[in-house]
Parts: structure tokens; C-alpha cells; sequence
């Protein structure tokens, strides 16, 4: 199972599927929110209606001693109100309204009897004692502890003889009406009738629609989240399954490759222009590159073998010839053989070394004085060399590997040379150039590239006691660009070969040019 969710199919459909689930979450609860204000809001818009028609009517009421219960009050299905006076005693309370209670409005229940309709409103009253559809019971009513009002000021705040309060104050409470209980939005306005006294109006706005609303809308997000939940996993697994089938298509084709070890195969390439197409170009180059590698090694074993075949087994021929007629021992053959094995074993090990990525040494040499010192010591040249080289070219980098260049050129230039081999050292702009140059046949401008590979040899050079075994100038190369320099090869003035090495000239204290 943990396999499974494993995949990157898996955890990109469970990521974006979490992701989802979360924003639909948020957005979920913010639209019930935004739906239990807005709705909300309209109750208490319809309970302030409802509160100030019966406070107008209050207001607006004649001196006459009109008992209060005989107002014209809304259905108390709709929007039951309750009136009462500043000391929260019942005055009149809508028809149907069996108790009302809450945070915001006095706990009252409907008297038993109608209210008495002597108990008018006095112009003189100041204890509310026979105020009409009064309650003995309701005397301990007086808490109105609601949102931040009561059901009544009193003193100076109360508003003027036949007008109502601008301020209208809201609380939730709960109401029975014809034995039913409901909660209820109220709206609290003051008024003041033409006798001078003040009293509340309670006016309630049913929650009923607010809280069928929330609720239906809260059970089609639950039973709607998991499906569409469902479909954003289903289609993020089918669209990443689609994008990463190209991946699949590598990944299976470098696994037959590696089974096979056939370095020709490449990985299919999408059409694309994505990530994964770059990826499989990518692949595809890099087995370029390594099939190449593969079989220069392959070329330089089976060369390295032809080589040391030649030399061993003419050595081994010279020994048993040796060993069963001593006379016939052909000294002078058998140590030159010995020789050539030995320096073809020198230059396989620098090879190797370089293939390794060996870097070279930093090391300040005087290209010049280089080159003195070395032809100085090369007491078995067929030709002397000619040296136009003056001190003061320094170049960075090791000097070992410098010399064995040097040597291998002029090794090359004696070679081929019909008379005469040259050496030169000279500054060019930011770079030291060396050079040797020979009268010789020269190198045709097809091949000045290909000898430069290993073991390769022109066809004048094949001979065995003439021509080298084709690394000497691979070696040179190598070695020149690990140095940040190039060797190439042109046609000497005397119509011979002219191999020019240039490396970065030293700019400033063991530091090298470009």
C-alpha cells in the first residue's frame, strides 16, 4: 500500500486533492458566515420595521387614555411584540404570544385574563401602577441585560413627548407563539406617547429562514465536497499519469539499455517543448556522449594491445634466438625494443592520468629557459635544433607535462624532418607561443585534425623503427588544453610542419592570462 502512494501520480493527486479540500473549506465556512449575516441582517431590518410602526402608533396616540392594549399589534406569527415600560412591566403583547425570553428582552409570559381595560395611561402616573395589561409577576423583569441597552432608559435619554428614539438596539432571544417555540432576531426602539410616558416596544424577526438557509446550504457542501473532491484526485491522477507516461518511456528504455549494454539505443523524445522533452534530449546526449567514451576506450585498448603486441613479441623472438644460439643475440634490437615498450608504457600511464582528471600544477616555468634546458639535453637527435628563444615568458602550470609537449614535438620534428628542426618561443597579446617547426613533407590540411587523435599515425609513419605509436601528439594536445591553451599544426616557411603551442602568458604575481 505505501508502494503505491509512493508514486509521484499518487502524491500529486493527494496533494492537490488536500489542497482543494482545504480551500473549499475556507471558502465553505465563509459563505455560511456571509449567508448568517446577510440573513441575519434582513431579520433585524424586519424586526426594526415592525418595532417602529407600533412606536409611531405610541407616539402618534391622542391624549384619550387609550389602553394600550387594545394597539393594533402585527400577527405574532410574523413578528411578535411585546411593549412594555421602563421598568420592564407588561403593557400589551401581541395576540397568540404565550412567552418571550432572551438576552436583549424581558422574560414574560401572556397573563391568563385579558388585560384590564381600565388600565389606561395616565398623564399623572409616575409608578405605572395602573398601567393597563400590567403584570404583579412581571415586577422582577427588569433584567435587560442584551447586547448593550435594557428594555428601557429612563431620565434624560428618553425621548421626547410623541416622538420614538432615532437608536434601535438587537438581540437574539426565543418566543412561543400559539405553542410553538422559535428563535427570534429582536429590535428594542423607545417611544414616548402624548401623556408623557415612555415605554419600550419589543419587536422579534423569526430566525426560522436564516437557520433553514444555513443549514440546507451546509448539507449540500458536505454531500457536494467528497464528489467534487473525488473528481479533482481522479483528474489530477489521469492529467499526471498523461504527463509523466514520456518518463515511464525513458525510464523503460535506459533499463533495456543498461540490460543490453547497446550504447546506439536512444530514449524516445516528445514532440513537446516541456521539462520532460528537455529531459529526454538531455538523456539522449549524455549516451551520446557515453557510447563515444565507450568506444575511444574500446579503440584505445584494442590500439594499446596492437602496440605492445609488436615489441613483445619481437623481444620474446630476440630471447629464445638469444637463448638457443647466443652468438645470434641481437643486443642493440632487443634494448631498443625494450625502449619502445618503455615509453609506450610512459604514455599509456599519462593518458590515464590525464583521463582522470589529473590537473596540472601552478607552477610559474620560463617557457624559454624550458626549452634551452631541454634541447640542451638531447644528445641523440639526427638533426640539431635551432633555438630562437629568449628568457622572460613565464606561463603557469606544471612543468613536467610541459616538457614532455616539448618533447614529444621535437621527438615528431625529428621524425619527419629532412634536414633541419626549429624551436621558437615569442609573446603574442596575452598568450606565449611556442613553436617547432621542421623541413619535412608537412602534414596535408585534411589530416591536421585526425592526428591529433590517438594512435593514429599518417602513412609515412607506420614503420615501426620510424613511427611512433600515435600518442605523442594526442599527449601534446591533452595536456595543452588542460593548460588553458590550444596546439595546432599549419605549414612551417621552410614547407614543413609548424605545431604551435600557446598557453595564457602570467599577467600578474601567479596569476595567468585569458
Amino acid at each position: 500500500m505505501s508502494g503505491r502512494f509512493s508514486s509521484v501520480r499518487a502524491k500529486a493527486s493527494l496533494g492537490a486533492t488536500a489542497v482543494v479540500a482545504v480551500a473549499l473549506v475556507a471558502a465553505g465556512v465563509a459563505v455560511l458566515l456571509s449567508l448568517r449575516v446577510n440573513l441575519t441582517g434582513q431579520a433585524e431590518r424586519a424586526a426594526d420595521r415592525a418595532a417602529r410602526e407600533v412606536a409611531l402608533d405610541i407616539a402618534a396616540q391622542a391624549p384619550d387614555r387609550t389602553p394600550y392594549a387594545k394597539l393594533e399589534l402585527p400577527d405574532a406569527e410574523d413578528s411578535p411584540v411585546l411593549v412594555t415600560d421602563e421598568d420592564g412591566r407588561l403593557l400589551t403583547l401581541s395576540e397568540g404570544l404565550q412567552r418571550i425570553s432572551g438576552s436583549g428582552v424581558p422574560a414574560v409570559e401572556a397573563p391568563r385574563s385579558p388585560p384590564d381595560p381600565a388600565g389606561t395611561a395616565r398623564t399623572g402616573g409616575s409608578d405605572g401602577s395602573d398601567r393597563s395589561g400590567g403584570s404583579e409577576d412581571d415586577d422582577d423583569s427588569d433584567d435587560d441585560g442584551g447586547d448593550d441597552h435594557g428594555g428601557g432608559k429612563g431620565g434624560d435619554d428618553d425621548p421626547a413627548v410623541g416622538e420614538i428614539d432615532d437608536t434601535t438596539a438587537y438581540s437574539d432571544g426565543r418566543a412561543m407563539v400559539e405553542g410553538t417555540a422559535d428563535d427570534y432576531r429582536f429590535a428594542t426602539v423607545e417611544a414616548t406617547d402624548r401623556t408623557g410616558r415612555t415605554v419600550v416596544v419589543h419587536a422579534g424577526a423569526t430566525l426560522a429562514d436564516r437557520r433553514s438557509a444555513v443549514n440546507t446550504t451546509a448539507v449540500a457542501m458536505l454531500l457536494g465536497l467528497p464528489v467534487l473532491l473525488l473528481v479533482v484526485g481522479g483528474v489530477t491522477w489521469l492529467v499526471t499519469r498523461r504527463a509523466l507516461r514520456p518518463v515511464e518511456g525513458i525510464r523503460s528504455e535506459m533499463a533495456a539499455i543498461t540490460a543490453s549494454e547497446d550504447l546506439s539505443r536512444r530514449v524516445p523524445e516528445p514532440a513537446t517543448r516541456d521539462e520532460v522533452a528537455r529531459l529526454a534530449r538531455t538523456t539522449n546526449e549524455t549516451l551520446t556522449a557515453l557510447e563515444a567514451a565507450v568506444e575511444r576506450q574500446r579503440r584505445f585498448v584494442a590500439d594499446a594491445s596492437h602496440e605492445l603486441r609488436s615489441p613483445i613479441a619481437s623481444l620474446r623472438t630476440q630471447l629464445e634466438v638469444g637463448h638457443a644460439h647466443p652468438g645470434l643475440l641481437d643486443v642493440p634490437g632487443a634494448v631498443a625494443d625494450t625502449v619502445r615498450l618503455q615509453q609506450l608504457a610512459g604514455d599509456l600511464l599519462m593518458l590515464a592520468r590525464l583521463d582522470a582528471g589529473e590537473r596540472p600544477g601552478r607552477t610559474r616555468t620560463d617557457l624559454g629557459a624550458l626549452v634551452r634546458e631541454e634541447v640542451s639535453q638531447r644528445a641523440t637527435d639526427r638533426f640539431p635544433v635551432a633555438v630562437r628563444a629568449r628568457e622572460g615568458f613565464e606561463v603557469v602550470g606544471s612543468r613536467g607535462q610541459l616538457a614532455r609537449v616539448l618533447g614529444n614535438l621535437l621527438d615528431n620534428a625529428q621524425r619527419h624532418a629532412a634536414g633541419s628542426v626549429e624551436t621558437s618561443v615569442r609573446r603574442v597579446g596575452a598568450w606565449v607561443v611556442l613553436a617547432v617547426a621542421d623541413d619535412g613533407a608537412g602534414v596535408p590540411e585534411a589530416e591536421r585534425e585526425r592526428i591529433f587523435e590517438r594512435f593514429v599515425r599518417l602513412d609515412d609513419a607506420r614503420s615501426r623503427d620510424d613511427g611512433g605509436a600515435g600518442l605523442g601528439l594526442a599527449i601534446a594536445r591533452d595536456v595543452a588544453e588542460r593548460h588553458g591553451g590550444t596546439l595546432t599544426v599549419g605549414r612551417a616557411p621552410s614547407g614543413g610542419a609548424l605545431f604551435e603551442l600557446r598557453l595564457p602568458a602570467v599577467t600578474g604575481p601567479g596569476e595567468a592570462g585569458p
